[in-house]
C-alpha cells in the first residue's frame, strides 16, 4: 500500500510541474511601440550585442564630472548679499582679465577689493566667557515666513467697491441724533445713503445750523420720529465727489525769493455759491413739509433743541 501511495504522489507532482511548464511556455504578447521608438530600441540592442562580443568599447568622456562645491568646476559657490549663490567662473575670469588689461594700459596697479567674510571671530575679555564669539557681518532677516507656499485667498477687490450695508432703522426722512463732531447732540433729517455708505443729512440749516454734510452711520442714533420726504428733490450733483475739499494754498517757505514777500493771512474754508444755493433749495422743501405737519410747532422745537442726559438717565434704557 505504501508503494501505491508513493506512485500516486509522484504522478501528481509530475502533473503539477507539466502544468507550470505549459504556463511558462505560453506566448508573450508584446506591447505596441511607436515606429520612431522601434528604431531607437533596435540601435540599443545592436550596441548591447557589440559590447557583449567585445567589438565596441566605451569611449571615456574627456570632461571630468563637475563638483559644484569644488573650485575646479565651471561654477563656484560664493556668499553674496546674505545668501549663497552660484557664480560662473569663466565670466568672472574674463572680467578680471579685462580689468587687469585696462589697469596695465593706464599704468596703474590692479586693485581687487577683498570679499567680506560672512562671520568674524572677535575676542572676549574675561576668564569664563569662552575667549571668542562669532559675529555676523550681514544682518539677518527680522521676519521669516511660516509657510513656504502660503495659500492664495480670493481677492475681494478694492475697499471702495465693497457692498455697503446700512441699519434698517436708517431710512430717508428719519430724524437722527449726532454723537460726534462740531454738531454733536443736535438732531438732523436723514436725506439718503451715498455710494460710500455715508449718510447725507441736513438740519435744516435755519433751525440748528447743520448744513448738507456726510455722517458715518456708527456716529448716529436713529429715532422713531420720521418725515415723509418722498417729494423732496435732491440735486444729482450731491454725491461723494461733491463734498471733496479743495486744498488751500500753503505759505511760501522762508528765503524763497520767487514767491511774493507780502503774504496774506491763512485762508479758512468758505462754502461756494453752488453749495449755498443747493442748501437753500433742499431746506426750503423740508421746511414746507414741516409747516404742513399737524404738530409743526413741537416738531420745529424738537429739531432746534439739543439732546442731553440728566441724572439717572441711561441711553441703553431709553427709546428714541
Amino acid at each position: 500500500m505504501a508503494d501505491v501511495k508513493a506512485e500516486v504522489k509522484t504522478e501528481a507532482g509530475k502533473r503539477k510541474r507539466a502544468s507550470k511548464k505549459e504556463e511558462v511556455k505560453a506566448p508573450i504578447v508584446k506591447k505596441k511601440v511607436r515606429p520612431s521608438r522601434e528604431k531607437y530600441f533596435a540601435k540599443y540592442d545592436e550596441k548591447k550585442k557589440a559590447l557583449a562580443n567585445g567589438t565596441l568599447k566605451k569611449i571615456p568622456s574627456k570632461k571630468p564630472k563637475q563638483n559644484l562645491l569644488s573650485g575646479t568646476a565651471t561654477w563656484k559657490v560664493v556668499y553674496k548679499s546674505g545668501t549663497w549663490r552660484f557664480v560662473h567662473k569663466p565670466t568672472e575670469n574674463k572680467l578680471l582679465s579685462k580689468a587687469a588689461a585696462t589697469a596695465k594700459a593706464e599704468g596703474k596697479p590692479l586693485v581687487i577689493t577683498p570679499k567680506k567674510k560672512s562671520i568674524i571671530v572677535k575676542p572676549i575679555k574675561g576668564e569664563k566667557n569662552g575667549g571668542t564669539r562669532e559675529v555676523h557681518t550681514v544682518k539677518r532677516k527680522a521676519y521669516y515666513a511660516t509657510m513656504k507656499t502660503p495659500k492664495k485667498h480670493r481677492s475681494r477687490g478694492l475697499f471702495k467697491n465693497h457692498k455697503r450695508n446700512t441699519r434698517s432703522s436708517l431710512t430717508p426722512g428719519t430724524v437722527v441724533i449726532l454723537l460726534t463732531g462740531i454738531h454733536k447732540g443736535k438732531r438732523a433729517v436723514l436725506l439718503k445713503t451715498l455710494d460710500t455708505g455715508l449718510l447725507l443729512i441736513t438740519g435744516p440749516f435755519i433751525l440748528n445750523s447743520i448744513p448738507l454734510r456726510r455722517v458715518h452711520q456708527g456716529h448716529v442714533i436713529a429715532t422713531k420720529t420720521k418725515l415723509d420726504i418722498s417729494s423732496v428733490q435732491i440735486p444729482e450733483e450731491v454725491d461723494d465727489k461733491y463734498f471733496k475739499r479743495i486744498l488751500l494754498k500753503k505759505k511760501p517757505k522762508k528765503g524763497d525769493s520767487s514767491k511774493i514777500l507780502f503774504v496774506q493771512k491763512n485762508k479758512t474754508y468758505r462754502p461756494t455759491e453752488k453749495r449755498k444755493s443747493d442748501q437753500k433749495l433742499v431746506d426750503k422743501q423740508i421746511l414746507d413739509i414741516l409747516k404742513k405737519h399737524p404738530d409743526r410747532k413741537t416738531f420745529l422745537m424738537y429739531l432746534a433743541s439739543t439732546f442731553g442726559l440728566k441724572s439717572n438717565q441711561y441711553p441703553h434704557r431709553m427709546q428714541f
